[in-house]
């Protein structure tokens, strides 16, 4: 009989035995530290229903991207995986099937960001002692639910479980924020926040673009039948986001650039939106103009600006007509920031009132752009590793590149960017580790005394992520 599945305490630590044993002390002045989530996407309805998590399937395989691409890679289709169907395959509603392939699949993700938070999640929150395979498929699962099942794991109450001090959700900029006024009734109000997301706003040559134009109308109360009105309107609902506790907005735009239009310009490319005759190009150049019109309301409301650009989404077009948006495998591209953010930082990076915090899943620009930027501008700090990043060597060389030029005070601290409920603390404990380490080795080369070292990981797990999302 092999042994009980059990995960390493030094998992992550460094391999060398004297920056291991630094790492520990380090480690230890964090792990236990609250959770600071202010970048996610874990629905807020989950909150406001605070029902069950459904079964195994529904809370780890069907919603998780990182999860279900590799599974593709390998072989499998969305359908089998339960995410939709398509006209030559019907979507698997089995959910003890769909965990059979995924546990059947289990090796693939040896290596992977993925298995350290899934590993940790089936160990440290449900006591799985059997590694995941086609034969223990049943078991895990029979396990895994007979959790979900229990009153103590819904979603308010698993807040305390993970340490989770606070947690912002993403919202449409339309939304009516009933959800979150529920909860501030019911007491999570501080706990809860709301984030703005005004991204298919900002591009005039989405299909839906005029739909949800609409929608932003009626929520701000008003018919959004020019520029000046479409400004107002966006200008009152993120108004209405602020008075809910809104400390953010995001943007996920393919390119940073943030060059703005004149006002004649801006005006007669809307109009052409409203006509259904705007360009492509028209629409791109437009978009940059409201990334810079978005900062110059961060600067006059306060909402931190997140920007995480360099995505190509859906890459794939079968599978995004299939499933919808976000569905068709999201592709990084070469990002660039010098040229693209020098408006907005030109305008507004000395702001008293403005902030904001950039992303990338190009890491060749840390060093090169975005740790030297940082390292100047008051206004910008970067952002922690996103998306394929946030794996444990992307993590080490993201501290190794910026770190010399931004310093560790224009650091967002950590942001887990998930709305994979259960891999919160995962993500969280393994940037922890990863720090622990990297400021050990500081220590061991005498950079740093231990003391500093210590402080310096609370401000990363803790301190500096509170900081970065100041109340409006």
């Amino acid at each position: 009989m092999s042994e009980p599945w059990t995960l390493h305490p030094d998992r992550a630590l460094p391999a060398d035995p004297t920056v291991r044993g630094i790492a520990r002390e380090v480690y230890a002045a964090t792990k236990d530290l609250p959770i600071v989530s202010m970048h996610g996407h874990v629905p807020v309805e989950w909150f406001t229903q605070d029902t069950s998590f459904g079964d195994p399937a529904q809370l780890f395989v069907v919603p998780d991207h990182y999860l279900t691409r590799m599974l593709v890679s390998q072989g499998e289709t969305l359908p089998r995986l339960g995410v939709g169907s398509t006209p030559d395959e019907a979507v698997e509603t089995d959910p003890r099937e769909i965990w059979r392939r995924f546990c059947a699949g289990w090796k693939h993700f040896r290596g992977t960001p993925t298995r350290y938070w899934l590993e940790h999640a089936f160990v440290e929150i449900f006591g799985v002692t059997q590694r995941p395979s086609a034969e223990t498929a049943d078991a895990i699962y029979d396990q895994v639910a007979a959790r979900i099942a229990e009153p103590g794991f819904r979603p308010r109450a698993l807040l305390d479980t993970f340490g989770i001090e606070v947690i912002a959700t993403t919202d449409p900029a339309w939304s009516s924020l009933e959800d979150h006024t529920r909860l501030a009734k019911d007491g999570f109000g501080e706990r809860v926040l709301p984030t703005f997301r005004p991204d298919p706003l900002l591009h005039l040559d989405r299909a839906t673009w005029r739909d949800e134009i609409a929608l932003l109308g009626d929520a701000a109360g008003t018919d959004v039948t020019s520029y000046a009105a479409y400004l107002d309107a966006l200008r009152t609902q993120r108004q209405k986001f602020v008075e809910a506790g809104a400390r953010a907005t995001d943007h996920g735009h393919l390119w940073a650039d943030t060059t703005p239009l004149d006002d004649a310009e801006a005006v007669r490319i809307f109009d052409a939106a409203l006509a259904g005759t705007v360009t492509a190009d028209e629409a791109r150049v437009f978009s940059g103009h409201m990334l810079f019109q978005m900062a110059a309301m961060s600067a006059e409301d306060g909402l931190v600006m997140q920007l995480h650009p360099g995505v190509l989404r859906d890459h794939a077009s079968a599978p995004f007509q299939a499933f919808g948006p976000d569905k068709g495998y999201d592709i990084p591209v070469v990002t660039e920031f010098t040229h693209s953010l020098r408006p907005v930082l030109d305008a507004f990076g000395h702001h008293p009132n403005f902030r904001m915090l950039a992303f990338t899943v190009d890491e060749d620009v840390y060093s090169r752009e975005l740790g030297p930027l940082a390292g100047v501008y008051p206004a910008l700090k970067l952002g922690a590793p996103w998306w394929f990043l946030d794996a444990p060597e992307a993590m080490r060389r993201f501290r190794e590149s910026a770190t010399e030029t931004a310093g560790f005070s224009n650091m967002s601290g950590f942001v887990d960017d998930t709305r994979a409920f259960c891999s919160i603390p995962a993500r969280h404990d393994l940037a922890r580790r990863i720090d622990a380490g990297y400021l050990a080795r500081l220590v061991a080369e005498h950079r740093l005394e231990l003391d500093e070292a210590v402080d310096t990981a609370v401000d990363l797990a803790y301190r500096s992520a509170l900081a970065s999302y100041p109340r409006p």
